[in-house]
């Protein structure tokens, strides 16, 4: 299996590398006009940023229900990295510069969603019922 590089706000085509100090007046968290989504962030921190690692949790034990469980490490990376590819993909494909960290919420959140209707088509999940917190 290939060794992806980490997902980072820096390196998603549009993006350009957040700064770390202080912002400016008038600008978002990290220095950026209308965005406080900071940069140099991997999956795992955008999707905590987003609070959907709850969510995203539930997403993987449906698949490894639907897997009939793993028996052993190995078994479980193999279930769970293309799950997490894909929400790559999705949070690449649908970035847009001054996004917000509602807006990464709402990108995760939708897809986390469609997937678990795509497994349990009666429940979308815990988010679902949320809406847009």
């Amino acid at each position: 299996m290939p060794e992806h590089p980490p997902v980072t706000t820096d390196n998603i085509p549009g993006m350009t590398p957040l700064p770390s100090d202080s912002p400016a007046e008038g600008t978002g968290k990290n220095g950026v006009p209308g965005t406080d989504v900071p940069g140099g962030m991997t999956l795992e921190g955008l999707v905590n940023l987003a609070g959907e690692m709850e969510h995203l949790n539930e997403l993987v034990m449906l698949h490894v229900e639907k897997a009939g469980g793993f028996t052993c490490t190995a078994a479980y990376f193999t279930l769970v990295t293309p799950i997490l590819d894909m929400l790559e993909v999705e949070i690449r494909f649908r970035y847009r510069e001054g996004m917000t960290s509602d807006d990464l919420k709402s990108v995760i959140r939708d897809w986390i969603n469609k997937e678990i209707a795509g497994i349990r088509p009666d429940r979308a999940g815990p988010a679902a019922k949320r809406g847009s917190e």
